[in-house]
């Protein structure tokens, strides 16, 4: 049966895979060559590499990492991390990677989006969007890692990029990061009503039932998360793990 894809978002820090909680207080986790490994074995729908210090450092994310991943992985993947050329785009994906993730520079610069999916189609073409609630309430998007508030809508900056050309939209709420105890349903839904692209719930998950919520009750596409498929149990020990193809059919066959 068709079902949702489902996709461990992995955090690049200086080369090391890490693991954040509310985009701070990050734990080494490992070699993240050795996490593709595992997720072959695994068999992954597939993979996200987020270089998160690349644009703080004004910089883009290594093109011989996304060159050994693409030697290693036997799934589709996208990196994301500092990228603001035509140019750096084409590098990553004659490296292997299938899509590229926009975050800081869709916010400083929206034509780019725009150029990038002429240039390349609006499938290979991801917007990463970070947002965490105003002191009052209202949700804003994020950049720099979340280090830096715009004062945008997320539902207003979510319709630009689709109009500019994006193919599909990662909705991350930065204060469920690492806290494993569910998604941000209601800002996943309000976006995901809002434009007909495809929408990917990231931000908050902990069990299997959380990624069925994100599509049933909030109508996201496909679901990602990074401690669920880090850590293991209540002490949260270091294990690489994925659901097999059963217990993920399992999970959506109410659907």
């Amino acid at each position: 049966m068709f079902r949702p894809r489902v996709i461990p978002i992995l955090l690049l820090k200086n080369k090391g895979l890490e693991k954040s909680v509310q985009f701070k207080d990050f734990k080494y986790i490992g070699d993240p060559i050795n996490a593709v490994k595992i997720f072959n074995d695994l068999k992954v729908d597939e993979l996200i590499f987020l270089d998160i210090l690349a644009s703080k450092e004004k910089r883009s994310i290594d093109l011989e990492f996304v060159k050994r991943v693409g030697d290693e992985a036997n799934m589709p993947f996208s990196v994301g991390g500092g990228i603001k050329s035509i140019a750096k785009i084409k590098e990553i994906i004659n490296a292997g990677a299938e899509k590229v993730v926009i975050n800081s520079h869709a916010f400083i610069n929206p034509a780019f989006v725009k150029e990038a999916s002429e240039e390349f189609g609006s499938s290979t073409i991801v917007i990463s969007m970070d947002i965490k609630k105003k002191l009052f309430g209202s949700k804003q998007l994020y950049i720099l890692g979340g280090s830096l508030a715009t004062g945008l809508n997320p539902i207003d900056f979510a319709k630009k990029m689709e109009d500019m050309g994006a193919g599909e939209i990662i909705i991350n709420s930065i204060e469920r990061d690492g806290m494993m105890n569910g998604y941000d349903l209601e800002l996943i839904k309000e976006i995901a009503q809002a434009v007909t692209i495809p929408v990917v719930a990231a931000g908050g998950a902990g069990k299997l039932a959380d990624f069925r919520l994100a599509v049933t009750d909030a109508h996201a596409s496909a679901v990602a998360a990074g401690s669920m498929f880090i850590y293991h149990g209540s002490r949260k020990a270091v294990l690489v793990n994925y659901p097999s193809n059963k217990e993920l059919i399992d999970t959506f066959k109410q659907i």
